[in-house]
């Protein structure tokens, strides 16, 4: 799996955090293929509130945003492979995470910078991987997603 970050905002606070390797355990346990690929960007609060509202219609910063490439309802299949042998990357596709409502977020709901970071990300990725909260009934299931995952993350 090919997990590229972008840590061009407040490095110093992201990147001691295990990033990758959480990402790389989400795909894993939602069985994505080894040749999965997917950015992780983390950004300001006016860059975030500008994908808001250029790709949602709202105004203002949000925590997390994910922006679907490849589907696999994309007639992707796992042994297709380039000429050469080389697989061909399905790009899950982009999170782009806003430290600074992270931030803000931990004081709201008393957690720390690490938890918090970790849930958005768990959060970006399954939505990458097809989940959704539009409804109840969705935001239940993913959000007891999230709590397995997590826990089975933090306890490993």
């Amino acid at each position: 799996m090919d997990i590229a970050i972008n840590y061009d905002y407040r490095p110093e606070d992201v990147e001691p955090l295990p990033i990758a390797e959480l990402a790389r355990f989400v795909l894993e346990w939602e069985e994505k293929p080894q040749n999965t690929e997917v950015s992780i960007s983390f950004v300001d609060d006016g860059e975030i509130a500008y994908l808001n509202e250029t790709y949602r219609d709202k105004k203002g910063p949000t925590d997390v945003l994910s922006f679907e490439c490849d589907g696999f309802d994309d007639d992707f299949e796992d042994d297709m492979a380039m000429p050469d042998g080389v697989d061909i990357p399905f790009e899950l596709g982009d999170i782009v995470i806003a430290v600074d409502v992270a931030i803000r977020q931990t004081e709201e709901f008393g957690t720390t910078f690490q938890e918090e970071i970790e849930l958005l990300l768990t959060h970006g990725l399954l939505h990458l991987c097809g989940y959704d909260h539009i409804d109840d009934d969705e935001a239940e299931v993913m959000e007891a997603l999230e709590r397995r995952i997590l826990a089975a993350w933090r306890s490993r």
